[in-house]
This record gives structure tokens, sequence and C-alpha cells, in this order.
């Protein structure tokens, strides 16, 4: 299917969340590639906003310290789906209020921290945000990518 109709357009908020120098990431139970935490801003709600409530909903997290760090614009299709996507990804650094657990609240999805080497090895999608959240750690610089 390629109409209008079948495609996506999505904004995303998503978080980088450290702990102990190790990166806090997640993936859908039996898939191999990892995403960041996060999720869709609905609409008429701030990209802050989304992501407070996300990380509440999938880590029952709280956070106090959410500061803009980049974007990453990607298009891509997923081989189990008919139809493409195309999100634009808003990242933001993340500080915990309390500590940073790493058990699910969601039956779908589990989450993993990633040493730094590693981090930058696996496949964390999209590619570019993974890319960007390298450098940003090396330089603290805000970031633009596009991907697809």
């Amino acid at each position: 299917m390629d109409t209008k109709k079948d495609n996506k357009f999505e904004i995303c908020a998503r978080a980088v969340i450290q702990k102990d120098g190790k990166i806090l990431v997640c993936r859908f139970k039996g898939k191999k590639c990892y995403f960041f935490p996060g999720g869709h801003v609905e609409f008429f709600e701030k990209a802050e906003d989304a992501l407070k409530r996300e990380l509440k909903e999938e880590l029952d997290m709280e956070i106090s310290v959410c500061s803009f760090i980049g974007t990453v614009e990607n298009a891509y299709q997923d081989d189990d789906e008919d139809f493409r996507r195309h999100e634009i990804n808003l990242v933001f650094s993340v500080n915990a209020l309390g500590e940073v657990k790493d058990k699910s609240m969601e039956d779908n999805l589990e989450f993993f921290f990633l040493d730094r080497d590693f981090f930058a090895k696996e496949r964390i999608l999209p590619i570019a945000l993974r890319d960007s959240i390298v450098k940003w750690l090396n330089n603290g610089q805000r970031f633009w990518a596009s991907q697809g």
C-alpha cells in the first residue's frame, strides 16, 4: 500500500537517561533492535509533557530535569507493516527523581542499561539518533540529523 491515508507522520519525545556511565534503552519483547524511552506526542500536548507522561507509563519514573539536546528526522517502513512512517524525534537529556530502574511497567517492553562502548556499536534505531547521541556524549552540542 502506498496511499497517503496509509502512511503515518508522528512526533515523538525521546529520553537519554544515564546511570553509572550507562544509557537506558528499550525494545519490544521478541525484537532485536533497541530504541530510546519515550513515545508519541499527542495532539496539543507539549513534547516535554509527553515525555513525562510516557516515562511514568513505561517506567513509573518521574523526572526533575528535562533539557532539549537535539532532533532527528526518520522515515522508514517496518518489515511487518504495509505503511510507511515518518517521524520527528525531539530528544531530551533527563534526570530522574529517585532511583532509575530498568523494570518495565508495560508487558510488551523491556529496558536495558548499555555501557557506552556497547551502546555505540549496538543496533539502536534510528541509527542517526544513536550516532547523534554518541557525538553529544562527547561534545555536549545540540544536534540535528535526518535519515530515511
